[in-house]
């Protein structure tokens, strides 16, 4: 039965308080959003990694924001429940206290792990389905897991973003709050002028599609690329002096012993970090617990504002096609207050739905949370709260007709694991028990667990080769070149006695034209290369992209200035290094796109090849699951015929033997029950106390002939559902094979420059310290 729903677009999540038959709930609910509640104890996180879990297994990438080091334990997930397995991960105190060893104590963890995964109709293949999906801890501002490259650059976001002009005015407002956020202050974006000046510098750089880098950042604060603010000059609305404090602000922000930490590892890519490049679904966990509130803070809102950017370039789906949690939303998302990560959320929660994408949210107090988000809400998981105040801010939602007292004081004493659930896709509201995770949960995760974790995981940063500075070490006066050779200086460290060190700069363009796709996009690119003492090639491939941000044709006399090589110190121009820029941009820079001939679908221009799998795959999920709708009318008047059958059998066996209980359903008919119900609606309540009352008497054996001809009618109507589910699943297994990704192959489709469309704009010899 298990292999029915996993096929079908369904979440098991526990069993029902009252018959122990099955909780499934639609995946495609979620992108209606949920929120789970409850206080300490109540069960919270095990809920939240049991919806993982099923998104991992039904290939739903999963990003997760980790306020407190819980959600680590997704990645302890054990196939073969050995009690090695678990040793490392037995803490010795607590098996002391228990009056056992260490192996005592894994080796009974390890038997009732794997007991408590079957006594929910799991198998330990399933833990293995779950165990294969890609797990990663990052840990931004600490290499305890693997470091994410967050202050690296402020990607400029994509067209999606930049045509919705209130979108890209939030975008802009919550990143510079977050950034500010960084250095203290709390900006109000429409009276503060350190929110006005770096609002306009994002706007005037996103809107042409270039990215920032905190570098620049800080150069541009100094030296905006504008003359005006409004209507005002720039120097009487925010004088020099001012934009100086600003900058050198930022500067300590930069120059600080910690700050390696947030410019090296992986980049923040979104597609990346939720796909492989098969299009396999991953599980990205973000670990914030180690940093300071203010560095949350600027890390959430920078995180949601990346999701969104990603967000925007899907297609839109009806199916669930990846799900954002976060495991403590207290503090980002309050009712009264307007942190940077509010706007970012708020703004999920309305337009998420959209592109297939859940937004899963937990707290202990649901009065903490913003009532507009609350209404953006579909599905409510709310386990045992005490507070008065939490109680009455759920108990509307889930009285349903009941009277309020009685369902305040069912909140109030719900055991652990045990939550209410209401889905505005339903009807009811309905107890349940939260199944056994296939995750062990060994309690919060410490820097060493996840770096015991991540050792094979974290990727090897590759370090910028050092300049190779002349013999010369103090620099000496400047070397004369050839007039016809242009010159930039670049000064960014005013105080140092440092010599200036030479590179070439160049600045290019390279169009990209293709009639038949429509494209015809041209693309900027800006060069660093390295001169040394020595030098005699030249070789474009060793340059870094790099767009120094404050060039100036005037240096100080005082300055000390690098020896220059041969190649340039005797050349009469740079019309060499030109043409072999010219070369390498011709034979190396290509527009690459992504098509799937079978669906007849093509990537977008700059779509990554993990976006293009993803949208791939979406297509197939929303095709699979309008078959899988086609066959739920097939099935449910079949099924309903069924249930109206079975609960007529049902009145008449208890008339013929009313003293002899009912006990004839078995848990096949149970579980089958709680699948088709779950597929088709919940009929009512009267089915359900007919299965439970027919699973009460069915192995009695009565002598009276009407009593046994109404028990094989039972039996007749069992063995229709068992056909019933058996057909489902036949039919069922073949659109999971229809829709199989692998059978949809993805080819790469290159578009290179022609040589007349390759052009230098501007190169120079760069003096740069």
């Amino acid at each position: 039965m298990k292999e029915i729903y996993e096929k079908m677009g369904l979440f098991y999540l526990g069993k029902d308080a009252e018959d122990d038959s099955l909780t499934l709930n639609k995946s495609k609910h979620l992108t209606t959003h949920a929120i789970i509640i409850g206080m300490t104890g109540s069960g919270k996180t095990g809920l939240g990694i049991d919806l993982i879990e099923e998104a991992a297994i039904d290939n739903i990438p999963v990003l997760v924001i980790d306020p407190k080091g819980d959600m680590g334990n997704l990645c302890l997930a054990f196939p073969e429940m050995k009690p090695e397995d678990f040793k490392p991960w037995i803490d010795e105190s607590t098996a002391q206290a228990k009056g056992m060893s260490v192996d005592e104590l894994a080796e009974k963890t390890a038997k009732m792990w794997k007991e408590g995964i079957e006594s929910f109709h799991q198998d330990l293949d399933r833990v293995k389905r779950y165990a294969e999906v890609d797990k990663t801890i990052y840990t931004p501002g600490s290499t305890a897991g693997v470091s994410v490259n967050i202050l690296g650059s402020f990607e400029a976001p994509g067209e999606e973003v930049v045509d919705d002009v209130d979108l890209f005015a939030s975008l802009i407002n919550s990143s510079v709050s977050s950034i500010l956020s960084l250095i203290g202050i709390d900006a109000d974006p429409v009276s503060s002028k350190e929110h006005l000046l770096i609002s306009n510098i994002f706007y005037y750089f996103w809107s042409k599609g270039q990215s920032l880098s905190l570098e620049e950042l800080i150069g541009y604060i100094t030296n905006p690329p504008f003359e005006k603010i409004g209507v005002m000059p720039l120097k009487t609305f925010y004088p020099q002096k001012e934009r100086l404090e600003l900058a050198m602000k930022f500067n300590n922000v930069l120059s600080s012993v910690g700050f390696s930490t947030w410019i090296s590892g992986e980049p923040l890519d979104i597609g990346k970090m939720l796909y492989d490049k098969n299009g396999k679904a991953k599980i990205a966990i973000f670990s914030i617990a180690h940093l300071s509130d203010n560095e949350r803070m600027f890390f959430v809102t920078l995180l949601l504002n990346r999701f969104i950017s990603w967000m925007r370039r899907q297609r839109g789906s009806s199916s669930l096609k990846a799900m954002l949690y976060m495991d403590e939303i207290f503090g980002y998302f309050p009712p009264s207050k307007n942190p940077p990560s509010k706007e970012p959320m708020l703004l999920l929660l309305k337009q998420a739905r959209a592109f297939g994408i859940g937004v899963v949210l937990s707290t202990q107090n649901p009065v903490d949370i913003d009532y507009k988000g609350l209404s953006n809400i579909g599905t409510w998981f709310v386990g045992k709260l005490q507070t008065k105040q939490d109680i009455e801010k759920v108990v509307d939602s889930l009285s349903d007709g009941e009277d309020k007292k009685e369902v305040a004081e069912k909140i109030a004493n719900l055991k652990g694991r045990h939550f209410y659930l209401k889905n505005v896709h339903e009807d009811d509201v309905r107890e349940f028990y939260t199944r056994w995770v296939l995750s062990y949960l060994k309690g919060p995760m410490t820097k060493d667990d996840i770096r015991r974790l991540m050792k094979d995981k974290k990727t090897e940063v590759q370090e910028t080769p050092a300049v190779t500075k002349t013999s010369d070490s103090d620099g000496g006066m400047k070397p004369i070149v050839s007039k016809k050779i242009k010159e930039y200086f670049n000064d960014t460290n005013i105080n140092s006695d440092d010599p200036f060190y030479p590179y070439i700069y160049a600045n290019a363009k390279v169009r990209f034209y293709n009639q038949k796709r429509g494209i015809d996009f041209e693309e900027e690119f800006d060069y660093k290369l390295e001169l040394y003492e020595g030098m005699n090639t030249i070789d474009w491939e060793e340059a870094v992209e790099e767009r120094p941000t404050n060039l100036s044709r005037k240096y100080k006399s005082s300055a000390k200035f690098a020896k220059l090589p041969e190649i340039v110190e005797n050349a009469t121009s740079l019309k060499e290094f030109e043409r072999k820029l010219k070369d390498y941009l011709y034979h190396n820079k290509k527009i690459e796109l992504f098509a799937c001939k079978k669906l007849k679908m093509e990537s977008k221009l700059g779509e990554s090849e993990e976006d293009f799998r993803a949208k791939v795959d979406g297509v197939l999920k929303d095709k699979k699951e309008a078959e899988i709708e086609k066959i739920e009318k097939k099935y449910k008047t079949k099924f309903e015929r069924l249930q109206d059958k079975l609960q007529r059998l049902e009145i008449k066996l208890e008339k013929e033997k009313s003293d002899v209980s009912s006990k004839t359903t078995d848990t096949l008919l149970d579980i089958g029950m709680g699948i088709l119900g779950a597929l088709f609606g919940r009929k009512s309540s009267a089915v359900t106390k007919g299965a439970s009352a027919l699973k009460k008497g069915g192995r009695i054996v009565k002598e009276k002939r009407d009593v046994e001809a109404v028990e094989m009618q039972i039996e007749e109507v069992k063995e229709d559902i068992k056909n019933l589910k058996e057909e489902l699943e036949a039919e069922i297994e073949k659109i999971e094979e229809k829709y199989d990704p692998s059978n949809y192959e993805i080819e790469s489709v290159s578009i290179k420059p022609r040589r007349s469309d390759v052009s230098v704009e501007d190169i120079a010899l760069l003096w740069e310290k």
